[in-house]
């Protein structure tokens, strides 16, 4: 009887998600082509996000962001390097990153490109390893490059799928909206950001959580009554939807607490959009303390609203502190 062939590579796992397309292309690559560390990653504003990742020289975990400006896929992707380098210090520019990348040890790379279908950027396939590598390393172009494209068509895909149950999530929103505002309410926010959370953690896209605490309500309501405070609520929901940019996710928690989601912003971006949001308060004659906090893979979107929710406490309490200094200490009989 005629022995089995032998395999040549590991057996490549179908993936349906591109999370999942990205976990099997790094254990695929681990053992196919053993590295001190394998990598999919994700470029956005400067950072190199680590999507999936098996790193047993560097001991670097999924969510790790790194420096892109210094970094040998930021030289790869230039094009004027070759994609493997057995020997970095062959290649002068590698030579320099690697250098920036200490106190990491790198003398080996091997990486390609991950486009969209319009030619731009999303990340890199990615391989480092602290010893210098066999010249043979170069036959594994092919394969990366295979990856690459197979790991392009699963994202473009799972784009469409994700944005297809995005657009259903807000078609439900009658069930799940705030009648004083037309906003989303607390359970509509919470079904969101749930849908989101696995969006985010796939792709690895930038987004800031921004947390917004109506001043002086009890006051008004206090003072001039329930209907001129429902009033109050709903000029701060009409100001702070006119700052909207488009993607941009706004809810009405109960009473006077507000939650919004900044789709792709930065926290530079946020910043702005926050100060955009105070002035159309103050100009509706309605004032609010503001935190955010940016989301990341790690903390998810629950370690992004509790820092964003400390921010604007921070924000009340300095606040405070400066009526109190501006009025002086009490009076003392």
């Amino acid at each position: 009887m005629e022995s089995e062939p032998e395999l040549v590579a590991p057996y490549l796992r179908p993936a349906r998600t591109f999370d999942a397309a990205c976990a099997t292309v790094v254990e695929y690559l681990s053992r196919a082509v053993p590295m001190g560390m394998w990598a999919v990653t994700r470029i956005v504003d400067g950072r190199q996000i680590l999507l999936a990742v098996d790193a047993p020289a560097y001991g670097l975990p999924a969510g790790t962001e790194l420096p892109y400006a210094t970094s040998m896929c930021r030289t790869m992707v230039s094009g004027g390097t070759p994609r493997i380098a057995p020997d970095v210090q062959r290649v002068p520019e590698y030579a320099a990153a690697a250098a920036a990348a200490a106190p990491f040890v790198v003398n080996a790379y091997l990486g390609t490109p991950i486009v969209r279908p319009d030619g731009a950027l999303f990340g890199t396939v990615c391989g480092f390893d602290p010893q210098r590598g066999p010249d043979s390393l170069h036959a594994h172009r092919p394969l990366l490059d295979l990856l690459s494209s197979m790991l392009s068509a699963v994202l473009e895909a799972d784009t469409q799928a994700t944005a297809a149950a995005r657009e259903l999530e807000l078609a439900r929103r009658e069930a799940d909206t705030d009648a004083l505002t037309g906003l989303l309410n607390r359970r509509g926010w919470d079904r969101f950001l749930r849908v989101e959370e696995q969006r985010f953690r796939r792709f690895g896209d930038p987004a800031c959580v921004v947390v917004m605490d109506l001043d002086h309500l009890k006051t008004v309501n206090d003072t001039r009554g329930h209907d001129a405070g429902d009033d109050y609520i709903r000029r701060a929901a009409t100001a702070l939807s006119g700052c909207l940019r488009g993607g941009d996710v706004l809810a009405r928690l109960g009473g006077d607490e507000f939650g919004m989601l900044a789709v792709g912003a930065t926290p530079e971006q946020t910043a702005r959009l926050v100060g955009r949001m105070e002035r159309a308060l103050a100009a509706a004659g309605v004032s609010g303390s503001f935190g955010h906090a940016p989301y990341s893979v790690v903390a998810g979107f629950p370690g992004a609203w509790q820092a964003a929710d400390e921010a604007m406490y921070e924000q009340k309490r300095r606040r405070r502190a400066r009526l109190t200094t501006a009025n002086g200490p009490p009076a003392h009989s």
